[in-house]
């Protein structure tokens, strides 16, 4: 399991002062691009190393309660398996212990071709044990 955390400024939030929610598959992204940093990893270094991307295949997101101006917003994220291409990047997050939701990302790999274009690749098992994915009970690809 990854933490990191994200102050909400009051650009995030919407005229009744909450967060408005797209801002939430955003901050799931750039959670995600801590994770890879956490790990030695960055885009840069993920296509110099693998001469991969993970393009986003599909993203879901549930909420649980308001966050609001000057929360700090704790995100937990965990990382498994979902089939020979793709893998899943679940999210929780909350403030001051309070559930605000949950959501996930399908990502898939995709290496990189001269001709700048991507091909759907298997998985790299070192990219899978550098991100510490779970192995057990892979959630099944689509």
């Amino acid at each position: 399991m990854f933490t990191t955390s994200f102050t909400i400024e009051w650009g995030d939030c919407d005229e009744a002062g909450i967060v408005f929610y797209p801002n939430y598959f955003y901050w799931f992204d750039c959670a995600f691009q801590r994770l890879l940093r956490g790990r030695g990893l960055s885009q840069r270094e993920l296509r110099k190393r693998f001469g991969a991307v993970t393009p986003i295949v599909e993203a879901h997101s549930d909420f649980k309660a308001p966050a609001r101006y000057d929360d700090v917003l704790d995100i937990e994220i965990t990382v498994q398996r979902a089939g020979e291409r793709r893998f899943r990047v679940d999210y929780r997050f909350s403030s001051k212990a309070r559930l605000i939701g949950a959501g996930y990302e399908i990502r898939a790999w995709a290496q990189l071709k001269d001709d700048g274009t991507m091909k759907s690749a298997p998985l790299s098992e070192e990219f899978m044990s550098i991100l510490g994915a779970a192995v057990q009970d892979p959630v099944q690809e689509f």
